[in-house]
């Protein structure tokens, strides 16, 4: 008989890990794991990465959870590689193969594909994806063999790149370099790029390598943080404001800056912006985010006092 598991003692834990995801895991179970492994008591993804892709997974511990949304709403980098003339069920290598046609794909054709992809775009998101329909994922209804209708979106190709795949003497591949904006599915890019080159396409390999202005260079792997002790864990977290890094800043004084916390507007002398990251003065910490309106400032997500007494603490 397996004895009882042992309970984790949970901590407050607050900053960015920045996670290569590795093949075959869900966004979620990697969250789940790093959050075990730091013990924390509060964690969030910012984005699911397929379990077929790799690459850069921020992960947001404590405090870092309330400004997840600007890495939701970032750009992303991708690199791809798609097997031409060979269509599957799923966009991707996991699918069953559903159609094969003959490849005759030369440079220029990629140069058109290039042209014809690049800029703002309209895609129609494919049918397994998370994305959800009267409270269902769509892979869900895919699963049981259903095709809903999906509306088409708007979406932006900031930078495309299109090479033959030197590793395939055949030219039957193609590697994808992809700059774009949030809501973008490069397995449905892949599919459409196929078609545009006449022989339909799946992707055999995928793997995020920028998001937000985190590179994958800045990751760490799940076997080397399980290799690590506790405290060399807590070495890997970026600062809360990491987050928040190309926001302009504002600082206020101590009583500016408690009426603030409280959820009080400000006036001052600053331009109109969107989105400012908001500090005290002393002593220094973040407050939270907010917007400048006609020189007030209006608080938007806020830091606790007990979140920012505990981010001090340790830093």
């Amino acid at each position: 008989m397996n004895a009882p598991r042992a309970r984790v003692a949970r901590r407050p834990v607050h900053g960015v890990l920045l996670l290569d995801k590795a093949l075959g895991w869900s966004s979620n179970d990697a969250l789940q794991k790093v959050k075990w492994l730091l013990r924390a008591e509060k964690a969030g993804h910012t984005g699911t990465l397929d379990p077929l892709a790799t690459g850069v997974l921020p992960l947001c511990f404590g405090a870092a959870t309330k400004f997840s949304q600007l890495q939701l709403d970032a750009d992303k980098t991708y690199e791809a590689t798609a097997q031409l003339g060979v269509k599957t069920s799923t966009g991707d290598a996991e699918g069953e193969v559903i159609e094969e046609r003959a490849v005759d794909v030369r440079e220029e054709d990629l140069r058109r594909a290039c042209a014809r992809f690049s800029g703002p775009i309209r895609q129609t998101p494919p049918m397994h994806s998370a994305l959800k329909k009267d409270g269902k994922a769509l892979y869900e209804y895919a699963r049981a063999g259903i095709e809903v209708e999906r509306e088409s979106r708007a979406v932006t190709i900031h930078d495309l790149k299109l090479a033959f795949d030197d590793s395939d003497g055949a030219q039957r591949a193609i590697r994808m370099s992809v700059r774009c904006s949030k809501g973008t599915y490069i397995r449905t890019l892949g599919e459409d790029i196929g078609e545009a080159l006449r022989c339909g396409a799946h992707l055999t390999a995928l793997r995020r390598v920028e998001t937000g202005g985190f590179l994958a260079a800045q990751c760490v792997t799940l076997a080397a943080l399980e290799a690590m002790t506790e405290e060399e864990r807590l070495k890997c977290l970026l600062p809360v404001d990491s987050l928040l890094d190309e926001q302009p800043v504002v600082t206020l004084d101590e009583e500016n800056a408690g009426r603030f916390l409280s959820g009080l507007r400000r006036r001052g002398e600053w331009a109109d912006q969107e989105l400012v990251a908001v500090y005290a003065q002393s002593p220094p910490a973040l407050l939270g985010t907010a917007h400048v309106r006609a020189g007030e400032l209006i608080p938007g997500r806020l830091l606790s006092p007990i979140e920012i007494e505990q981010m001090t603490r340790v830093s």
